[in-house]
């Protein structure tokens, strides 16, 4: 049983301070980090003072100690020792896809409660949790005007009961709000209608910080917000009250000095930024971005930056609030009383940055410097968002692309089949394939449709097309998929958007699209062509990720680039090309267009801005959400707190986490003659991991849902089936391109069987291992599990058996993760991996741990012993003591509700 100890009061009580109103009366109270009198305080990073405050408001000598707060004053001294501070954000962010099994789980959670005789009605929420039903827009319909209404019906007819279970779960938990399908991405709504900024509850004001169970929640730090992506499983706990336990961070400082060069965009600026800072190494830290070349930054631009800080590997890409920010609340339809209490909460905190002022230097871990003027314009790929490839060098970098052998930047085509011409018809009329030929555009993701200067410049870019005669080839597939429908109303008052449409670029819905997998089917003729002639056809899109496999099957080069180069590349049909040699296209009197020809003016982007983006469009937009949309109105759901499982469902299931819980702990456990179940290189990703995209028909998954009487067409994706974890676990590493080094050298999501040598999909494997009494582990290369925070990349291996992950290096929120789940996380030690150990995945492995997690500690050394006599030393990254109580009571989710049960206040 575990003890609970009382909490006390507020140790800090004496700093707690009234902040009054200029013209009389109170804002209301806070902790005034100021009157602690500390000059430490002054030097602190703007994102650690977040952090601080935090820890002060929340301090009761249990879940948060004096001795925390100090560790967070002294910052400078205690970060570079990877001191354990824990962290109580503001609210929790989810969207669909992973608010669905968040909502599962606390169902379950209710259930186990019940079971064990506890009060089922404590799971509840005790933090704000925004669940924004967003990633299901799949583009069935395109180059339609009647895309939106179409698209949403399909989607309506798919997820329906999906969408019942949500509304369910909004009536069922208190403090929980649910923003309908329709309304755009959540990181968009996030920045524009659900972000704080400064809270005001019940009186007390204190900085907004969130957490998010999808990566990109880091977008909110464009606004001031301390915000980023954690694990389905940690935001669950966070719901529940839990802190989040984190290593403090160190704080890299990114200077910006000068302004944007003419032609260049806020994208070309994000992917260098995302260059610079893979470089740089910023893995499980903070980057704070200050300095004179702020002022240049718009917020959306600040936002595109923020966006994107999984790419470059930070935990936040933190812009703190200064004038920019106000004018953008002020902008997005939030109150001036609002905006207000902002400005004087965070001056009277000194957490607000006035330019206007002389600056106090900063203390950060390491400097970066950026002049503006220096970026150019640029495009990421083929494979990887970080490999950025300057404009200008694009087509030799292409050439090389295809001349390399496979990896992140080649596919090896043979010098003779580099002229391929894949001859097809396309709907009666003759049609050509080459390498490099684009098959689809897609004005999409979080990134950048949140951004009005690039999405109407590449309205004014598709307009100067449209008037010189240019056209986008029939079978390439183009789509626009906005952030929130502000940008709709936009594009609109501008008058620039029945240019986008001429090209084929309609609005197909609000909401993620190709960016994550979302992008629908391919016309069958240009599929046919592209199989039939091994073709290595491309996606150029506005997004944020282009690992291989992810956008879609049959493209295999994937380039991120700004919303106005998707038009472009969509116009010249090809990547092949040299933008400033080679046209375009002919207009319609034959003359060569070049890309400069059709390319808008920083001023004429600017000006389209300032007169067609305005604060009614943010406030009319945000009014429809809390009235829903007729489709979501309409939908009946049941009463009740317990939720009735229907075990025929494929999309709801009951999933067997808590099926044999008991109220003691179960304790650590080792592993003992485990069989490797898989043998990666570097670089795997959650998408390799984790089921995403379309449900292959071959596949484990599909063979399950046949069985349980759905049709293939009825399949879905995978995301909106996450609710299913007989579904989730077969999807688990069916990544058709993913590379198992047990296969020597084939792709796809295929294992050796070890005992028998049989090749079988990784579930079989999985399975007949497990019906034998058999554990697995993984072994991995470095950055194992990079890529978006997904609760099921590790929720799967653990429901395949999987005992320990062996890898050079983990992603952080995938590890946390793991360790969430009960699946022990290792570290070869520096210089050491699977080869250089010699290591082949057909050992067996046995992990010796104590059988009492008092006598385990963060971090300490492992022996591995495998039975062909190999022996060698890892490092447990179980990082702070909460993972290993999580690790004692077998997952965190049975953690907390042995200690809601136990709890006696």
């Amino acid at each position: 049983m575990l003890v609970m100890i009382a909490a006390s009061e507020n140790p800090f009580k004496s700093i707690l301070k009234t902040l009054e109103r200029p013209g009389g009366g109170e804002f209301g109270k806070y902790y005034s980090l100021t009157a602690l009198n500390d000059p430490r305080i002054d030097k602190l990073p703007y994102s650690i003072k977040i952090l601080l405050e935090s820890a002060i408001r929340n301090c009761d000598e249990f879940q948060v100690k004096s001795k925390d707060v100090e560790k967070i004053i002294d910052w400078e001294n205690s970060a570079p020792k990877q001191v354990e501070i824990p962290f109580k954000p503001a609210r929790v962010l989810l969207q669909d896809f992973t608010g669905v099994p968040a909502v599962v789980d606390l169902a379950c959670m209710r259930d186990a409660m019940n079971r064990l005789g506890g009060n089922s009605n404590k799971i509840n929420p005790l933090v704000p949790v925004d669940l924004v039903i967003d990633h299901s827009v799949q583009v069935d319909v395109a180059k339609s005007e009647n895309a939106v209404q179409k698209n949403m019906e399909f989607e309506f007819q798919r997820n329906n009961e999906r969408f019942g279970f949500l509304k369910w779960g909004s009536n069922a938990f208190h403090n929980m709000l649910v923003v309908p399908p329709g309304s755009g991405i959540v990181h968009q709504v996030n920045l524009e209608y659900l972000g704080r900024v400064v809270f005001n509850t019940d009186g007390m004001l204190y900085p907004d910080s969130v957490v998010g169970t999808d990566s990109h929640t880091t977008m909110i730090d464009g606004l001031g917000v301390a915000g980023w992506g954690v694990g389905g499983i940690e935001a669950e706990a966070t719901m529940l009250g839990q802190p989040m336990s984190m290593v403090l961070p160190g704080v890299v400082g990114f200077k910006l000095l000068g302004k944007l060069r003419e032609g260049v965009t806020a994208t070309d600026l994000v992917l260098t930024v995302t260059q610079m800072l893979r470089k740089h190494g910023v893995v499980g830290k903070f980057v704070e971005f200050y300095g004179q070349g702020m002022s240049e930054l718009s917020l959306a631009d600040r936002a595109t930056i923020a966006n994107m800080s999984p790419e470059y590997g930070a935990t936040m890409g933190f812009f703190p609030v200064d004038h920019v920010t106000l004018q953008y609340l002020k902008l997005t339809g939030r109150s001036d009383d609002t905006i207000a209490t902002i400005e004087s909460y965070l001056r009277a905190n000194k957490m607000f940055v006035d330019y206007s002022e002389p600056q106090v230097e900063r203390v950060y871990s390491s400097y970066l410097v950026l002049n503006l003027e220096e970026v150019e314009p640029c495009i990421s790929g083929p494979k990887r968002p970080h490999d950025r490839v300057p404009l200008k060098e694009m087509k030799a970098d292409w050439q090389g692309c295809l001349d390399n052998r496979v990896g992140f930047k080649g596919f090896a085509v043979p010098k003779e089949s580099q002229k391929k011409v894949a001859e097809f018809t396309f709907h009666g009329t003759p049609a050509q394939l080459r390498h490099g030929d684009v098959v689809i555009a897609a004005i999409t993701s979080c990134t950048n449709t949140s951004n009005p200067s690039v999405m109407l410049g590449a309205a004014l870019v598709a307009k100067k097309a449209c008037e010189l005669g240019l056209e986008v080839k029939p079978w390439i597939k183009t789509s626009l998929a906005p952030g929130s429908g502000v940008v709709t109303k936009y594009l609109l008052k501008s008058d620039l958007q029945k240019y986008l449409n001429q090209l084929g670029f309609h609005i197909v819905g609000y909401g993620c699209t190709t960016c994550i997998g979302n992008s629908g089917d391919l016309d069958e003729a240009v599929a046919s062509a592209i199989t039939e002639n091994d073709i290595v056809a491309a996606a150029v899109l506005s997004g944020n990720r282009n690992f291989e496999g992810r956008v879609h099957p049959l493209t295999r080069a994937n380039y991120l680039g700004s919303p106005p180069l998707v038009v472009a590349y969509a116009l010249a049909g090809t990547v092949d090309i040299d933008f400033e040699t080679e046209p375009i296209g002919l207009g319609k009197d034959g003359k060569k267009i070049f890309f400069r020809d059709i390319w808008p003016s920083n001023e004429e982007v600017a000006n389209a801005v300032q007169s067609s983006v305005l604060p009614d469009m943010f406030r009319a937009t945000y009014d429809a959400i809390t009235k829903g949309n007729p489709m979501w109105n309409q939908l009946s759901v049941p009463s009740g707190t317990l939720y009735a499982w229907d075990p025929k469902s494929t999309y709801i299931h009951e999933p067997p986490y808590f099926a044999d819980m008991s109220m003691s702990p179960p304790g650590p456990h080792g592993v003992k003659n485990a069989y490797c179940l898989l043998n990666f290189g570097d670089s795997i990703t959650t998408d390799h991991i984790s089921p995403a995209g379309s449900i292959h028909r071959d596949s484990p998954a599909a063979r399950y849902l046949l069985e349980h009487g759905v049709n293939r067409k009825d399949f879905n994706s995978y995301g909106s089936r996450r609710g299913n974890d007989e579904v989730m676990a077969r999807g688990t590493f069916a990544n058709i391109r993913i590379v198992n080094k047990l296969l020597k050298g084939e792709v796809g999501p295929k294992t050796i069987h070890i005992p028998t040598g049989e090749k079988l999909s990784v579930f079989d494997a999985a399975m007949k291992y497990k019906s034998e009494g058999h554990d697995t582990i993984i072994l991995a290369g470095a950055e194992y599990g990079s890529g978006s925070s997904r609760d099921w990349a590790a929720k799967g291996p653990m429901l395949l058996g999987v005992k320990a992950v062996i890898a050079k290096s983990f992603e952080r929120i995938h590890r946390s993760n793991l360790v969430g789940m009960g699946v022990i996380p290792l570290c070869f030690k520096a210089g050491e991996d699977a080869d250089t150990l010699g290591l082949t995945g057909h050992e067996q492995y046995t992990i010796d741990l104590p059988s009492r997690v008092n006598e385990i500690r963060p971090g300490q050394d492992v022996t591995v012993v495998t039975d062909n006599g190999k022996s060698f030393t890892c490092t447990l990254r179980f990082d702070t003591e909460v993972e290993l109580a999580y690790f004692d009571h077998g997952g965190i989710l049975q953690y907390v509700i042995r200690n809601l049960i136990n709890a006696k206040h």
